[in-house]
């Protein structure tokens, strides 16, 4: 068996010319284990195929987020209603986000949400769920966000301080704001409780055409012990099912010439 177990983002290869009955079903044939952020309706279609829901977000939403006290009581109802049902549904990741600066400083949105964060993470932990608040680039696709640096992220899990809140490492943010990919996962992973793959520039297939170099990444993945799901979340050039099969044996590749 893999040392990681592959599952993949649902909305960048959904609604690219294959059924959804057929992307799951193709997806768990490659090997896959599970799929992220995949509508709620399609959950039983999930399960009946053999994948596990690895991910699925917490609140709404990125823009606004926990890093503001007005927005403290609606995130709160929604990620406990979203706790019951992550432990109903045995999903390990709820997915959270910052929230944009909009002018306010570092210190006090990481005060704000570790407020919040800390109310809920025994909710979580009680339910067998890790809050994880997603590292995303501030520089392309996400203007003004406010957790876009791996820094600011560790200082909020200090303060949270329970093993029921963490980080989402997306690689393909990080390479755009700060690079260093293979260090930080060596010195950081034990802040990290999911990883989130694609190529850059471009988010394209993370392969020889992008300038990450993955094969070293999963093996410094691998390296640290890590137990839980690499979701890849890159944008397919053409058969979503193509490129996920490229994608998984690409990394089952790096593993082998380890391991073997």
């Amino acid at each position: 068996m893999s040392a990681l177990r592959q599952s993949f983002s649902w909305w960048c290869f959904a609604n690219r010319g294959v059924e959804p009955g057929e992307l799951l079903s193709g997806a768990r044939k490659i090997g896959y284990q599970g799929v992220d952020l995949i509508d709620e309706a399609l959950w039983p279609a999930a399960k009946a195929n053999g994948l596990a829901i690895s991910a699925t977000g917490g609140h709404g939403t990125i823009e606004s987020g926990l890093n503001r006290r007005e927005n403290a009581a609606r995130i709160e109802q929604e990620l406990r209603a979203n706790i019951a049902k992550a432990r109903e549904w045995e999903i390990p990741i709820l997915i959270c986000f910052s929230g944009n600066r909009a002018g306010l400083d570092d210190e006090a949105g990481l005060e704000s949400c570790a407020e919040t964060l800390r109310r809920l993470a025994p909710v979580a932990a009680d339910a067998g769920v890790v809050l994880a608040m997603e590292l995303l680039n501030s520089k392309v696709d996400h203007a003004d966000y406010q957790c876009d640096g791996a820094a600011w992220g560790i200082e909020l899990c200090r303060r949270v301080d329970s093993p029921a809140f963490k980080l989402l490492y997306d690689i393909y943010h990080m390479q755009v704001m700060e690079g260093d990919i293979i260090r930080t996962i060596q010195c950081s992973h034990s802040f990290f409780a999911h990883y989130h793959t694609a190529g850059n520039p471009g988010r394209g297939q993370p392969d020889h055409s992008q300038e990450l170099h993955y094969p070293a990444i999963y093996r410094a993945i691998a390296a640290t012990g890590y137990g839980g799901f690499l979701s890849h979340e890159f944008l397919p050039a053409g058969n979503p099912v193509d490129a996920l099969e490229r994608a998984f044996n690409d990394c089952e590749q790096a593993l082998s010439s380890v391991s073997g």
